[in-house]
């Protein structure tokens, strides 16, 4: 194909040239820029700072090397120009080498590696095209969410239990993806189960836990009586199922196809027995919110203290990668910057499982307390925390110090998960590690101004800033756990009185433009016309409201707290009275005599 035609295919009005014959010149560009350009080279001393076609379109920046016929040796070209890029613009990246000869083209998304080449794309898309590979166009989050519900039906048919099936599903889907032969007339169920036991010694040949995590799968999983228990047509069955109508709604080469895998593991852990419905899996789109809000980047040390299935390390680790230039840079992500613990044996190996799928063969994710894991958290010197702790701790879930200090009928948790933060603040505080800290919890800790919660409150702001606070939308873990949330943001080893500007940020984030819908739990909402997520738009007001901290009646406000006040926006934000209707009065007039009634002091005629 012809370099006009390339131009044509992808899009004129994106194309970005600073010479003639549309070529791109980086030295020229970061000359403009007031950059100092360094040339990279190959062995043969020669130098690449000429790109043939550049196009930008918003953050996405799509960079195509023309050969007559390329070879392998022409990556490391292309990967100077991405590097290059990411240095001017800080851009998302599509590469693209492209035959001048005939129509063959090798993309990647991302930087010039193997986990980032997309060998399905065997020919030039158009520019919208491109972006969608950083958004969920490509994607159906939808229909996974309504082919989860359909396979859960399928192995409680099969007599699956339900704790066991996330992690089986798991094991499966990522067989699978590793081309997992299951349709051979001859094989039996012990030889497929023979060889995910060997996907997963394959991939896990590099984890230092190994024997821990190989153990551990095999058994709950594959040993376990249940799955032992599956006849070959069965396991067919689940298989194909999980291979038709899961595999194919996923594009797991794009930021929002990884998120989806995350998102098929939150869904599927909402379908779990009633003495689970406390557990509060996060949804998807909040771990994405919480990971852009703590600014998380190639350079962060992410350390999630309660990992669950580990959707804050999916989320963190997908937003690094996006950031970095040479597929050196995401290895050391992978390697040395995602660091998880989970308490639950069972959740552990699903969060195993969940980082294996996005890549991350050699995951440091632990098994155990948090609070006996003290010095390991200090090697790892994190400096983002992203988490979500028990709200409804049991006497073995926290230390016996602290469990100690509890009155002798309290079964729970009296500071409903605020005491984590607390630990993990004053863990990073005695090395001198600072960090940015974001934190689901219940609104119980933001209202309470006595008693243990407010004593803890007190305790942080000492040493730590409490940066922001949003309110949630109701029922944001639909249909799991019932609790009403809010994301708080502290700034780790910054004290709080110390701070230029005391006044937090507080946000009221009840509309997230999401629906619940039957059996689906909380779904997003697409404009049927322009097909765009309300979503997205939502997250990027709510984010620039924060980042500028602007007070807006009815959205949101700033406010100097300490531990005796309540840290919620309700409190100091003013209302927007424009925007109230006759419907919001009637529903403010049913809700307060709902509570008359509940509380005793009304009876329903």
């Amino acid at each position: 194909m012809i370099r006009a035609d390339m131009i044509a295919a992808i899009g004129r009005k994106y194309l970005t040239s600073n010479i003639e014959n549309d070529e791109y010149s980086y030295p020229k560009a970061f000359s403009d820029a007031s950059l100092t350009f360094c040339p990279i080279q190959n062995s043969a001393g020669r130098k690449f700072e000429r790109l043939d076609i550049r196009f930008v379109k918003d953050n996405i920046s799509v960079l195509v090397e023309t050969k007559q016929n390329f070879t392998k040796a022409d990556e490391e070209q292309l990967s100077a120009y991405v590097e290059y890029e990411k240095a001017l613009t800080g851009n998302k990246i599509v590469a693209i080498l492209a035959n001048t000869k005939n129509d063959n083209v090798k993309v990647w998304r991302g930087v010039i590696s193997d986990g980032d080449f997309m060998p399905k794309e065997t020919a030039l898309r158009t520019m919208r095209e491109y972006v969608d590979f950083y958004t969920s166009k490509i994607n159906d989050k939808e229909k996974v969410m309504q082919n989860t519900y359909k396979l859960n039906e399928l192995l409680h048919r099969h007599s699956i239990p339900e704790k066991l099936r996330s992690q089986f599903v798991g094991t499966c889907l990522l067989a699978l993806k590793n081309d997992l032969d299951y349709s051979t007339p001859t094989i039996t169920a012990a030889q497929i189960r023979a060889r995910i036991k060997e996907v997963l010694e394959e991939l896990l040949n590099s984890d230092i836990n190994k024997a821990e995590k190989l153990a551990l799968l095999n058994r709950n999983v594959l040993n376990g009586q249940y799955v032992r228990q599956l006849n070959i047509a069965a396991f067919r069955e689940i298989l194909k199922f999980i291979e038709d109508n899961i595999l194919p709604f996923i594009n797991d080469k794009s930021t929002s196809g990884q998120d989806l895998l995350n998102l098929f593991f939150v869904t599927f852990n909402k379908y779990v027995g009633k003495s689970d419905k406390n557990q509060a899996f996060t949804p998807d789109h909040i771990t994405d919110f919480m990971a852009k809000i703590t600014g998380v980047n190639k350079h962060s040390v992410v350390l999630d203290p309660c990992c669950g299935s580990g959707s804050f390390l999916v989320r963190a680790m997908t937003q690094a990668l996006d950031d970095c230039a040479t597929a050196a840079e995401q290895e050391t992500i992978k390697r040395n910057q995602i660091y998880g613990i989970e308490f639950d044996e069972n959740v552990y190996g699903l969060a195993t499982t969940n980082m294996l799928i996005h890549s991350d063969g050699n995951s440091n994710i632990r098994q155990g307390s948090c609070f006996k894991l003290s010095d390991w958290i200090k090697e790892a010197k994190p400096n983002v925390i992203l988490m979500n702790p028990p709200y409804n701790g049991q006497r073995i879930h926290l230390p016996e110090h602290y469990v100690k200090t509890w009155t002798k009928n309290k079964k729970e948790d009296p500071s409903k998960g605020l005491y984590f933060v607390k630990y993990i603040a004053d863990t990073l505080n005695s090395i001198n590690q600072q960090a940015k800290l974001a934190v689901l919890l219940p609104v119980a800790c933001a209202i309470g101004t006595s008693g243990e919660i407010a004593r803890l409150k007190s305790e942080i702001l000492k040493e730590n800033t409490l940066d922001a606070v949003f309110t949630l939308p109701n029922e944001i873990f639909y249909p799991g756990a019932s609790a009403s949330a809010c994301c708080m943001v502290f700034k780790i080893g910054t004290k709080h009185k110390d701070m230029t500007n005391p006044d937090t940020y507080f946000g009221y984030c009840k509309e997230d433009g999401f629906k619940k819908k039957k059996n689906l739990g909380r779904v997003e909402q697409v404009d049927t016309v322009t097909g765009k997520s309300r979503w997205v738009e939502i997250e990027k007001e709510w984010i620039e409201l924060y980042r500028n901290r602007q007070s807006v009646d009815g959205f949101s406000a700033t406010h100097k707290v300490d531990g005796n006040d309540e840290w919620l926006c309700e409190a100091y934000m003013k209302t927007d009275y424009t925007k109230l209707t006759e419907q919001d009065f009637q529903q403010t007039i049913n809700d307060y005599l709902a509570y008359l009634v509940k509380e005793g002091v009304m009876y329903e005629p």
